[in-house]
């Protein structure tokens, strides 16, 4: 079997390992004689692969029991709505800071509901740098703050935890969910989609603090509750369950390689093979502030564009593929995210090396 290296931001690579096994359980599940993709949500073997799902959660990243555990739908991109119409419930005020496409997005999707203020904005200079805010710059009125922790789209993270004082703070995590160990207690939310590290497209996880449940708008859907989908321990309908099963057995896979902090070790050996190639280089260049670098998305361009397409098509051909960058940007960005193995990442700098040679 011969399989590519795909640098995809999402949906992305899954753990080998997790792909087998549901190989092998494809037809039927534990002895239900059904694969998991035909068996009833309300079955005895979901509940167990649901509740499995969610302990594994809790284990991995360290969940407090004051923290509700939710498998939704909707993509993140629902959840834009769903978070002011739950929370955005006091003075009817939001502060979002703005550090690339998906958080001006859920931004602008907020200002539907309310008083949603841009903080600080870092689209000034194409998303390249994280914003420093402090607690000063927050509005203590506000219902909540809000940010992307990670831009798939810009290559940037958060480098620091913004300290909000008393104003519950949210984040969406989508593209370095399960990266490294992340403190949930410093969030009264965390959510993202799970078509980066988790499990297949079609399912998010939101980790939510239990006293920001309950206050919801009068026009909030009731899908879009949380309240009432965590009341129904995320079975109010039918949920994703072969997603929810795939994203079982990824989280099986990083205990087995032993959490968090292994998987983040094996994450900075890769990206630090592609920023270190870019610091010697000639030729390929990241463009984003070296302290505010992503782990998980790794934008890089050469400065010509045709160059860069003939780059993108040469090493499709080679087995590296999805390495074309966002339309927004261009050039070309590399996805390294948890299942992507080192292997892969130093083949592809060494099919860098070898491009630029035959292209000076």
């Amino acid at each position: 079997m011969s399989r590519v290296y795909n640098f995809s931001a999402g949906p992305s690579m899954l753990p080998l390992e997790a792909l087998k096994k549901a190989q092998e359980e494809l037809l039927d599940y534990h002895g239900s004689g059904q694969s998991v993709m035909e068996m009833s949500h309300r079955s005895k073997w979901f509940d167990d692969i649901i509740k499995e799902a969610e302990q594994l959660f809790r284990e991995i990243m360290n969940i407090p029991d004051n923290y509700k555990v939710l498998f939704l739908q909707g993509g993140a991109s629902t959840h834009f709505a769903a978070i002011p119409l739950n929370f955005m419930n006091k003075n009817n005020k939001a502060d979002y800071i703005i550090t690339g496409n998906w958080a001006k997005k859920a931004y602008q999707e907020a200002k539907k509901y309310g008083n949603a203020r841009a903080v600080a904005s870092s689209e000034d200079k194409i998303y390249s740098y994280i914003p420093k805010v402090t607690r000063e710059d927050i509005d203590p009125e506000a219902d909540y703050v809000y940010i992307c922790m990670n831009n798939t789209i810009y290559g940037t993270k958060f480098p620091y935890i913004p300290d909000t004082g008393d104003v519950p703070l949210i984040a969406d995590i989508s593209s370095c969910f399960l990266s490294e160990p992340l403190d949930v207690t410093k969030f009264a939310m965390v959510y993202g989609g799970a078509q980066k590290n988790i499990a297949p497209a079609g399912l998010v996880v939101c980790i939510i603090r239990e006293d920001m449940l309950g206050n919801e708008m009068a026009c909030t859907p009731t899908m879009l509750n949380y309240k009432i989908q965590a009341d129904n321990d995320s079975l109010y309908n039918t949920p994703p369950c072969w997603t929810i099963y795939m994203c079982k057995l990824v989280l099986e896979w990083i205990k087995e390689k032993g959490g968090l902090e292994a998987i983040k070790a094996n994450n900075v050996k890769k990206a630090n093979l592609l920023y270190d190639f870019f610091e010697e280089s000639k030729m390929f260049k990241s463009v984003i502030n070296p302290e505010d670098r992503s782990l998980m998305n790794i934008p890089f361009v050469t400065g010509d564009k045709e160059l860069d397409a003939k780059f993108v098509k040469e090493a499709t051909e080679a087995g590296f593929i999805n390495l074309k960058g966002h339309r927004t940007t261009g050039g070309m960005r590399a996805s390294v995210y948890n299942a992507m193995p080192l292997e892969g990442v130093e083949k592809l700098v060494a099919f860098m090396k070898e491009f630029e040679k035959n292209n000076s």
